[in-house]
């Protein structure tokens, strides 16, 4: 994949695909240590736990007592599917206000992930941005993905000590100092409360296409490319949240257009 970044499109127009949402809800408890006994009531999956430390806000607290501001965590969910958007999300944790069993939300159970939405979205500061596949076909998915970093931070509309983003890369014109973390849903409870965010986002849209095209099975396999997913666009082509610029897809279009150039014949 090209890791190089181009100039983004649109950029002044950003608030169109971001959907901010600031809540404050009702108390809750700080977060409190974990501990591996708890695993299964905090919805971790069972085979992970052995292998992941739990994330903690070490990183944050250090971070605000040296740079006297709010830190903010950023992941995404859906760079690698098939069909649909790739999600981003940016929060800010209340520290007085952190919800229990924050986790890298690939190992959280569904019901898990949901509990954790609820309560990262009635606690924290929180951006969501969505990248259509129309955005992903024209500058590509690092750089749609990048764009939706940008447009996460800014949809905060708070100014941050530090940005902290899952991954290797940073962004190129990123709104404030920023750190990118190999692993970062599995250490900084921030990325992970993002990651939650974005995943769960995400999952609710792709149920919500299945209920239109029902022939893909997006309900369960999100648009990825599963063997499920694969025979269906083999049986039905492909549709318009497909991904044209991925090669699967791709590759499917040139066997349709083969075919029906054989028919004409």
């Amino acid at each position: 994949m090209d890791r190089r970044e181009k100039p983004g499109h649109g950029e002044r127009q950003t608030m169109a695909n971001s959907e901010k949402v600031f809540h404050s809800g009702n108390e809750l408890g700080c977060q409190s240590e974990s501990s591996w006994q708890d695993f299964v009531s905090m919805g971790i999956v069972r085979e992970s736990a052995a292998v992941r430390a739990v994330p903690t806000f070490d990183l944050e607290a250090e971070l605000m007592d040296e740079l006297r501001g709010p830190i903010v965590g950023v992941d995404e969910a859906g760079r690698g599917p098939w069909a649909g958007p790739v999600v981003v999300a940016a929060v800010i944790l209340n520290p007085d206000r952190i919800p229990e069993g924050l986790n890298d939300s690939k190992v959280l159970t569904a019901e898990a992930r949901e509990d954790r939405y609820a309560e990262i979205m009635a606690t924290s500061c929180v951006s969501i941005v969505i990248g259509h596949v129309r955005r992903i076909d024209r500058d590509n998915i690092l750089q749609a993905t990048m764009w939706g970093m940008r447009t996460a931070y800014r949809g905060l509309q708070t100014p941050a000590a530090m940005t902290l983003i899952d991954g290797n890369i940073v962004p190129k014109r990123f709104p404030c100092k920023a750190s990118a973390l190999v692993g970062g849903d599995g250490r900084s409870v921030s990325i992970a409360a993002a990651s939650i965010v974005a995943k769960v986002t995400r999952d609710r849209l792709m149920v919500k296409l299945a209920k239109r095209y029902r022939r893909y099975g997006w309900e369960s396999n999100k648009g990825y490319g599963t063997p499920e997913h694969a025979r269906a666009i083999k049986t039905h082509g492909v549709c318009t949240h497909h991904r044209r610029s991925f090669s699967p897809i791709e590759l499917a279009l040139q066997l349709l257009n083969n075919v029906q150039a054989e028919i004409s014949v």
